[in-house]
């Protein structure tokens, strides 16, 4: 199944969770903190008064508490608004 998302949406696959620190500390499951990163997966057709910037294939940005969680062929995915994208990784 697919999911095209509409307007000025995103489709978006967070990366997986930090499972170590950068000393080697093993994290547990109850500390790690939700990732604040992700692929885009699918985005709208942006609205007349707003252009899609970000594209398939690109690796953003996004706030803490941005977008609704979705479950999709056993894969946790986020669609949110272009709007809600704090940036985008060169």
């Amino acid at each position: 199944m697919t999911i095209k998302p509409l307007a000025d949406r995103v489709l978006i696959k967070p990366a997986p969770a930090e499972e170590t620190t950068l000393s080697g500390i093993i994290i547990p499951d109850s500390a790690k903190e939700k990732p604040l990163r992700g692929t885009v997966l699918a985005t709208g057709d942006g609205t007349k008064d707003e252009k899609m910037v970000v594209k398939e294939g690109d690796t953003v940005l996004y706030g803490k508490y941005a977008g609704t969680e979705i479950e999709l062929d056993g894969d946790t995915l986020l669609i949110m608004r272009q709007s809600d994208i704090l940036g985008i990784f060169e």
